[in-house]
């Protein structure tokens, strides 16, 4: 399915919906890098590590599609690094290594239930990145290169 796949770009302005409606703040790609996505990649909620700006590395989850529970009509790359952060870093390099995927993108009833498999979704990208097959991740070269 493509995986890993390595992504790096510029933290873009997202629709303003992780922080405020879903406790679960994202830093998003701009359109060139959501497009440079291979062909065989499903859209749906994947897990791997990220760094800002050659950072510190962390866990993350990331939401690829066109989020169906608020009718997007343009695909977007939505990721949601594991680590609490002071403040935005918009216009700050993000780089990502995908590693897993979780779940196919899906309409939900309510938010409430939205917001249940996202949580669900973290718990199980914390799980699974702690396996050997993954952890060695953290500390590959193309997130200091």
């Amino acid at each position: 399915m493509g995986l890993p796949h390595f992504a790096k770009g510029e933290v873009i302005k997202g629709f303003g919906r992780g922080s405020k409606e879903l406790g679960c703040p994202t830093a998003n790609f701009p359109m060139d890098v959501v497009h440079n996505l291979p062909a065989d990649l499903d859209t749906g909620v994947y897990f791997g590590f990220a760094s800002v700006d050659r950072g510190e590395v962390h866990k993350m989850v990331m939401s690829i599609g066109w989020n169906p529970f608020y009718k997007n009509d343009v695909k977007s790359m939505e990721t949601h690094i594991l680590n609490t952060y002071d403040e935005d870093f918009y216009g700050k390099e993000l780089r990502v290594a995908m590693l897993g995927f979780l779940r196919q993108e899906r309409n939900f009833k309510s938010l409430d239930e939205l917001i249940g498999a996202i949580q669900g979704d973290i718990r199980q990208a914390r799980e699974k990145l702690d396996e050997p097959d993954f952890i060695k991740y953290k500390t590959h070269p193309f997130f200091k290169e």
